[in-house]
């Protein structure tokens, strides 16, 4: 494992939801203090499909008003964001027919290798699964 892959873990959009969802208090303070933990450390990834998925998920879902998503925005973009490229998109592709999965979760695993993480924290994909060097963990087991 190269020191670049060393620590760094990749937000997954429900992770990063929960960190502003009441609803279920227990996972709210665990994704809060997992994002503040990977803000003042440096390690944390998200990418401009989970910055986007955010967004509507706060506007639709938990009722923010455009402000205070965007707000939410500028704050988790102080992790380091992937960008989506053709090749990101190229790489997705490829994982999604390897992996079985569906071409959104490949560019989540694409978005984390692409930045060297070794984890992708998230609820939706399987807790343990590694693709390549990058493994699934679910934070609320």
């Amino acid at each position: 494992m190269s020191a670049i892959r060393k620590g760094r873990v990749f937000f997954d959009t429900n992770v990063v939801v929960y960190a502003q969802d009441s609803t279920e208090p227990w996972k709210r303070d665990k994704a809060q203090k997992m994002i503040c933990d990977a803000l003042a450390d440096g390690t944390g990834v998200v990418s401009g499909q989970v910055l986007g998925e955010m967004y509507v998920t706060l506007v639709k879902k938990l009722r923010f008003d455009n402000e205070r998503a965007a707000d939410e925005i500028r704050q988790l973009a102080q992790f380091k964001v992937v960008e989506i490229s053709s090749a990101l998109v190229l790489r997705a592709i490829q994982i999604k027919s390897e992996c079985q999965l569906s071409y959104w979760d490949a560019l989540i695993i694409a978005s984390a290798e692409a930045a060297s993480c070794e984890t992708v924290w998230s609820e939706d994909l399987n807790n343990g699964q590694v693709y390549g060097e990058v493994t699934v963990r679910n934070p609320f087991l």
